[in-house]
């Protein structure tokens, strides 16, 4: 496959049905959820023409028209119809590319097998397929916003407009693809290799706002929750490496050097001409509820709901991904800590009660990344969780004998008889099960709708 830089462009006024584009800038400049699709409506042409761009780039090599045959590169025919008659939504690929991805798949442009009824191995196997499949878009996705926000600190300090329009840019595409009607699930990605600040950043970014979706918060709320979040470390930039994470050790006047990250980042905010809303989220994500956080020592009741929200999150993120990674506790385990810190232990009320029990609530009692033993003693890893209905997450389960890549992903919400019985942390796992499920170094996330097809039983394919 060509390197998308070399593609061939085409003019926006020559798209048809069928042609394979790939659309420059990431998937957070436009509305669709991948960057290079088969267009499927005139609906899609429509939106890539709306986006003010001339030329985009395409693939002639997978692009399909019915009345040509594959790779018709210009001047199709407006009647022309893909080869896939099912209209798929917008952006989303198709059956077939999925396909083509997976071992053993025909070769594109050869006939598709005849529709058959799936046996419980058949289907499993289609499940498989699904679950890779929806895996590598959220991946995508991730990769993609981690990237844009990477930009937007490295621009901050020059170009500060330019790093406040791109950060909202950001913002946008998140908040539209999460304001799609229907139930989301939280995403466990295998994908940890990055820049470990902007991973963080639109770590707390995508679970506050999947908070703030499930808080009911308005449209502007969820706008100023998402930039502060991506923002809210950004005056880390100015401080000296070995004060960018605090640590037990630190004198007092390295604590004060740490603290000063907040002052610095509103002023990076300010000129970026970031909204008040989002300022506020960045000036307080360190307030605590009992009014003993800094730097202005505020109280639950002086703090924004989307603060609130952040305060809560970035601490979430911290204790599972935390500067030295020995000192990484399981999901589970920073959950039981964050409940600690929410109910006056030791005299200290971290979060405000509402905020963290929503949180709960959303994540489950154990979030995507716990290890756990279920009801039947098979072990397994939480990788998705939705956030309507956290108490019987989603699990890959694992099979000796079997390979990782054909390990089974169970939708506990499907199996009335099977429950997890225990959290456990990796070295409690037998080391066949630990080299199976493969604990994840660094926990990101990301979001993904929740497919019908989620709700429909497979026990007969267990």
């Amino acid at each position: 496959m060509k390197p998308q830089e070399t593609l061939p462009t085409l003019d926006v006024r020559e798209l048809r049905v069928g042609h394979f584009v790939h659309l420059d800038g990431g998937w957070w400049s436009h509305p669709f959820p991948l960057s290079s699709f088969r267009i499927t409506s005139d609906a899609q042409i429509a939106t890539i023409r709306s986006l003010g761009v001339a030329r985009v780039r395409y693939s002639p090599e997978r692009s399909e028209f019915a009345s040509t045959g594959v790779g018709r590169l210009t001047g199709a025919s407006s009647a022309s119809v893909p080869l896939s008659t099912r209209a798929a939504p917008m952006g989303t690929p198709t059956a077939a590319d999925e396909a083509a991805a997976e071992p053993g798949a025909p070769a594109e442009g050869e006939p598709a097998a005849p529709a058959v009824v799936l046996d419980a191995a058949a289907l499993r196997r289609a499940r498989l397929v699904a679950e890779r499949a929806s895996l590598r878009q959220c991946e995508r996705q991730f990769a993609e916003a981690s990237q844009a926000c990477r930009q937007v600190f490295a621009l901050a300090p020059a170009r500060a407009e330019e790093a406040g329009q791109q950060s909202q840019a950001l913002t946008r595409a998140l908040v539209d693809k999460l304001l799609q009607p229907g139930e989301m699930a939280v995403r466990l990605l295998t994908e940890t290799a990055g820049d470990k600040v902007a991973m963080h950043a639109v770590n707390v970014a995508v679970i506050s706002l999947l908070m703030g979706r499930a808080l009911g918060l308005p449209e502007g709320e969820m706008l100023d929750l998402g930039q502060g979040a991506l923002l809210h470390d950004l005056g880390k930039i100015d401080l000296p490496d070995r004060v960018r994470h605090r640590e037990d050790h630190f004198s007092p006047h390295e604590v004060a050097l740490y603290q000063e990250h907040v002052a610095k980042g509103l002023l990076h905010a300010r000129r970026m001409q970031v909204p008040t809303g989002a300022q506020l989220v960045i000036a307080q994500h360190h307030e605590h509820a009992d009014g003993s956080g800094f730097p202005a020592r505020l109280g639950v009741d002086r703090m924004t709901a989307a603060a609130r929200i952040v305060a809560l999150v970035n601490r979430y993120d911290n204790l599972c991904n935390p500067h030295v990674p020995s000192r990484a506790l399981t999901p589970h385990e920073a959950m039981s800590r964050l409940f600690a810190e929410g109910n006056a232990t030791h005299g200290v009320r971290r979060f405000d009660t509402a905020i963290l029990g929503a949180f709960i609530k959303m994540m489950g009692v154990y979030p995507p990344g716990s290890l756990v033993q279920l009801t039947d003693d098979r072990f397994a890893m939480v990788v998705a969780v939705n956030s309507s209905r956290p108490l019987k997450p989603r699990v890959l389960v694992h099979a000796p004998g079997e390979r990782h890549e054909e390990a089974l992903v169970l939708n506990l919400e499907t199996e009335p008889r099977l429950g997890i019985r225990r959290s456990l942390k990796a070295d409690q796992l037998p080391r066949n099960a630990l080299d199976f499920l493969s604990p994840r170094p660094r926990m990101t996330y990301f979001f993904e709708p929740v497919s019908p097809a989620e709700d429909e039983p497979l026990a007969e394919a267990a």
